[in-house]
Order: C-alpha cells, then sequence, then structure tokens
C-alpha cells in the first residue's frame, strides 16, 4: 500500500514538474513589432491610412514658423474616387 501512494506522489510530482516547466516558457509573443512614431519631422504612418485620416492630420497642424519643414518625400497622400470632398478651412 505505501509503494502504490509513493508511486501516486511521484507521478504528480513529474506532472506538477512538467506543468511548471511549461508555464515557465511562456511562448513567444504573437503581438508584431511596435511601429516607432514618426520623427517630428516626417507626416505618420497613419495619416496616410485614409483622406479622412490624412486631412485630419493636415488639419491638426499649426502654422509655425520656426518649426523645421515638414518631410514629404516618402509620403504619397491617399485618393479616393467614392469620398466626398472634405472642406478646406
Amino acid at each position: 500500500m505505501i509503494t502504490s501512494d509513493v508511486k501516486l506522489l511521484k507521478r504528480a510530482a513529474i506532472v506538477a514538474g512538467l506543468l511548471l516547466s511549461l508555464a515557465a516558457c511562456g511562448g513567444g509573443s504573437n503581438s508584431p513589432e511596435p511601429v516607432p512614431p514618426a520623427a517630428a519631422n516626417e507626416v505618420p504612418a497613419s495619416a496616410t491610412a485614409s483622406v479622412a485620416a490624412y486631412s485630419a492630420y493636415a488639419g491638426s497642424m499649426l502654422p509655425d514658423e520656426s518649426a523645421a519643414p515638414l518631410g514629404m518625400a516618402k509620403v504619397t497622400a491617399p485618393t479616393s474616387e467614392t469620398d466626398e470632398p472634405i472642406e478646406v478651412n
């Protein structure tokens, strides 16, 4: 009877050890790497996601004579054949 209790205890210890080692692995992350923020003189990628986002970004910029010029070399403004024109202020 004692030997069966010892075997049961050993099995429980092995299972517990396996579960702990499996939990310790943690696995890899499935989330993509975070996108680094755009430099102050570059248009962020989120601004070119849609016509509305691009217009909202451009409309949120305040005129500033002392700021560095905005780099537009890598930017292609989004277009849409179906969106209604947006009022320009």
